[in-house]
């Protein structure tokens, strides 16, 4: 699955979610595809688009397909031009831990680009028209009169209806109880360039210091000399820079200048605990329109999502993300996702959209198909990016082929640049991985691509043991694996 943040190109994908242990979804018959990959298991490279249809997996339809080639050393990796989604397309490169190619999607992005201004290279603003329908209705008055009549008595009674309502306190486990104390820790962000290009997004207070965590795509931007502001529901509005940001994560942090001392940072839920169908809160500025609230389920979970921000120059990211049914659209990016009890779950970062890719040609929408970077890893991530100012990657220090499949991530029989698929003294090559293995499980997550095999790697931290199972001459095979760690994003 892939998504973009703009709304032109995207990144490769996996054809489908992961299923079930020991009941994998069968594979549609797919075109050949080159292989190809990163070394050491991350910098990845961009595919060339080719001809051909494959079906793609119920219900997101058909799409087209495309055909791998070599890729060069970049990590992580541009994009190809956008297709529609739904059959996906084969790509090459990407490492196991890191990764990038070409891939299919019709996808839009929760980020608010603002509109070009004309007659020079200021920024944009953003021009929002929003209609109001005014009803007028006539009343009855202030009371209702009735006459009683009895026995020749000519009595009357009036009984005048109260001017009181009911009582408008509103519990703290109610949306609006919850909406109400996590409104005051969210921010609007407004980045620019020098050039004066940026956008709008969200972030939230992340500790007391002043730190505000959001989407890299949110600041992108702002991260060489630009201008960064964060404005609170209030309208007080601050001064802010760019502490660290992970492209692949798809995470940023930054500080404002001269932070309040009165600073609420959001409570940090348990992702890992969610569960499909529990009840979510997303706040953002969907469309630049700040302190936006609106709620729907968990739909899925593990979700796996590659994203792009649509530029020439773009660099994938990959999640295995929460997937919600709440509205976002562009502008709620980098906002949190909360539970009933207000805890964040999840930063809003992308979304399905039908116009992308299929002929529309106005910006992305909410459909229903909302993407949440899980918070135990964000969180993990934006500890890294405030110590040391650059991310640290898990790695499996194997290169994996991204072409569109359902049967695994398969180790590349040639690295990028004539290094070596499987990295010497690397984690792999001490499990004993070797090139033309197939990855078909990463303990018991089910791996129908790299991609996904990418994705499930990075929610994890560098030293953790799994257990990967994979497939060798037919046969299945189990071992156990120490990740590796991967610094920056170069």
């Amino acid at each position: 699955m892939s998504t973009e943040n703009e709304g032109t190109a995207v990144p490769p994908a996996p054809s489908a979610p992961p299923v079930p242990v020991d009941t994998p979804a069968a594979a549609s018959p797919q075109p050949p595809a080159a292989q190809g990959g990163a070394a050491q298991g991350y910098p990845g490279g961009q595919g060339d688009p080719a001809q051909g249809q494959q079906a793609g997996p119920a219900p997101h339809g058909a799409g087209a397909a495309t055909q791998g080639s070599t890729p060069d050393a970049s990590w992580p990796p541009p994009p190809p031009p956008a297709a529609p989604y739904g059959g996906g397309g084969d790509g090459t490169g990407g490492g196991a831990g890191y990764g990038g190619g070409d891939g299919s999607g019709g996808w839009g992005a929760a980020y608010q680009p603002p509109a070009p201004k004309s007659g020079g290279g200021g920024r944009g603003g953003l021009v929002a028209a929003v209609l109001v329908a005014a009803l007028v209705a006539g009343g009855l008055g202030g009371g209702l009169g009735y006459t009683l009549a009895e026995n020749n008595d000519s009595g009357s009674t009036t009984v005048s209806a109260s001017d009181t309502g009911g009582s408008v306190k509103r519990d703290a486990g109610t949306i609006a109880g919850v909406a109400a104390k996590a409104l005051p820790s969210t921010v609007t962000i407004e980045a620019e360039s020098t050039s004066g290009e940026g956008g709008t997004g969200t972030g939230f207070v992340f500790d007391k210091q002043g730190h505000i965590l959001t989407n890299n795509h949110v600041v992108a931007e702002a991260v060489d000399g630009g201008k960064l502001t964060a404005t609170f529901p209030d309208g007080k509005k601050y001064n802010a820079s760019v502490v660290g940001h992970a492209q692949g994560y798809d995470v940023a942090v930054i500080k404002l200048a001269n932070a309040p001392s009165n600073l609420n940072p959001l409570p940090l839920g348990n992702s890992d605990k969610v569960a499909v169908g529990d009840s979510t809160i997303a706040i953002g500025a969907p469309f630049g329109l700040s302190n936006t609230v609106t709620t729907g389920i968990i739909s899925a979970k593990n979700r796996p999502v590659a994203s792009s921000d649509g530029s020439a120059d773009s660099k994938a990211s990959y999640m295995s993300a929460l997937q919600t049914d709440a509205s976002i659209n562009p502008g709620n990016s980098g906002g949190p996702l909360l539970d009933a009890q207000g805890n964040v779950i999840g930063i809003n970062s992308a979304i399905q959209s039908a116009s992308n890719g299929l002929g529309g040609t106005g910006q992305a929408g909410s459909i229903g198909l909302g993407f949440a970077i899980p918070i135990n890893q964000a969180k993990y991530v934006a500890q890294q990016l405030i110590k040391t100012g650059k991310p640290v990657y898990a790695k499996i220090g194997a290169s994996v082929s991204l072409e569109e499949t359902t049967d695994g991530a398969q180790i590349t029989e040639q690295g990028v640049s004539g290094a070596e698929p499987v990295e010497s003294g690397g984690p792999a090559d001490k499990a004993g991985l070797k090139p033309g293995d197939v990855i078909t499980k990463l303990d018991d997550r089910v791996i129908d691509s790299g991609p996904t095999l990418i994705g499930e790697i990075w929610t994890h931290e560098p030293g953790d043991k799994v257990k990967v199972t994979y497939k060798r001459d037919g046969k299945e095979n189990t071992v156990d694996l120490t990740l590796g760690s991967k610094s920056g994003d170069d």
